[in-house]
């Protein structure tokens, strides 16, 4: 029987994210995938994390408030 286990390989060691199912020795065959190093998992943006020494005020908020888009046909009331 086949299976295809996820993993990670990590100075000189493969590290799975999980056991084998009723498999205690046996002949593996390992593919390497493209590597991404640049990879991030998802993040929330949240408040202030781009700010830098300015904070947002009030009128920020204002200006960049949505009023709607008279061109989609919806009532955006």
């Amino acid at each position: 029987m086949l299976q295809a286990i996820e993993g990670i390989y990590k100075d000189g060691k493969v590290e799975l994210k999980e056991l084998p199912s009723d498999i205690s020795e046996s002949l593996v065959i390992v593919t390497f995938l493209k590597s991404e190093k640049n990879h991030q998992k998802n993040q929330m943006m949240r408040f202030g994390m781009f700010s830098g020494n300015n904070q947002s005020t009030e009128a920020d908020f204002e200006i960049a408030e949505f009023h709607g888009d008279s061109e989609d046909s919806l009532d955006w009331s």
